[in-house]
């Protein structure tokens, strides 16, 4: 029997509260964050754990192993509140052997919906920051109103990302470059992962815009970004999701069974 590569592997992801996860898992998550970034330590990555909700765990099915995660904290938006909530998104990490796997964008959509429910009537953004071009594309590949655009599009929406990125990260925003800078010593990819290179750039000019809005995210400086999360982008999304992975499922099953003929 062929063993199956790992992005081939179904995964498990679920949001678990912040009480809920152990110091293990803690380490487990660590262990993948620091192999992907540089300038990080076990207290800061912890200290920037204490401040979310919790977060989503990516397991291996067999083992339980985590092989990637995505922390969460949900916050009012505008003067008390009255412009809706927004879900903020911070560490997110996948191992690279497991890239493709959308169990995770799956668990982020679950956890998205339980929110949009409990105020059916108040707008809902997605909050993120994004120090590599693959967080900026999960954003504008899959939804319609978001901020920044390559279309200048959504720019009502800027306010909104000034006033979350000044209560998260006071004193860190460039109102003239619009990027979060956190120093020189700020945590960054380690060289080679989720490279911008010319050719890349070329190819994909959502990939080129986040590099002209972030020429600088080599050393860390992050694209503060925002979508609307309404109810018709998110059957859309998941709708897009679930047909490609439907999709890849079949063609799988096509490869299997060609394989069977042939023997």
């Amino acid at each position: 029997m062929t063993e199956q590569s790992p992005r081939s592997r179904r995964l498990h992801a679920r949001f678990t509260p912040l009480n809920r996860i152990h110091i293990r898992q803690v380490k487990e998550m660590y262990a993948i964050f620091k192999a992907h970034y540089e300038h990080t330590d076990l207290e800061t990555f912890m200290a920037d754990l204490s401040k979310k909700d919790g977060a989503i765990l990516l397991r291996e099915p067999e083992q339980g192993r985590i092989v990637g995660f995505s922390s969460i904290v949900t916050m009012p938006m505008g003067e008390n509140g009255n412009q809706g909530s927004g879900v903020f998104s911070g560490d997110t990490i996948v191992m690279p052997e497991y890239w493709g796997s959308r169990a995770l964008h799956f668990a982020f959509m679950r956890y998205i919906i339980r929110q949009k429910l409990r105020r059916p009537s108040t707008p809902l953004f997605w909050l993120l920051i994004s120090k590599g071009y693959k967080t900026y594309l999960l954003m504008a590949n899959n939804f319609d109103q978001y901020y920044p655009h390559p279309e200048e599009r959504h720019e009502d929406l800027e306010p909104l990302v000034k006033s979350y990125c000044e209560r998260l990260f006071p004193g860190h925003y460039d109102p003239d470059t619009r990027v979060l800078d956190f120093g020189e010593s700020a945590q960054r990819l380690r060289q080679g992962v989720a490279a911008v290179t010319d050719e890349l750039a070329r190819e994909v000019p959502k990939i080129d815009f986040f590099r002209q809005r972030n020429p600088t995210w080599n050393r860390g400086t992050e694209l503060p970004c925002i979508a609307l999360l309404s109810y018709t982008t998110i059957f859309r999304a998941l709708s897009k999701w679930w047909l490609q992975s439907s999709a890849k499922s079949l063609g799988k099953m096509g490869g299997r069974l060609r394989a069977l003929g042939a023997r």
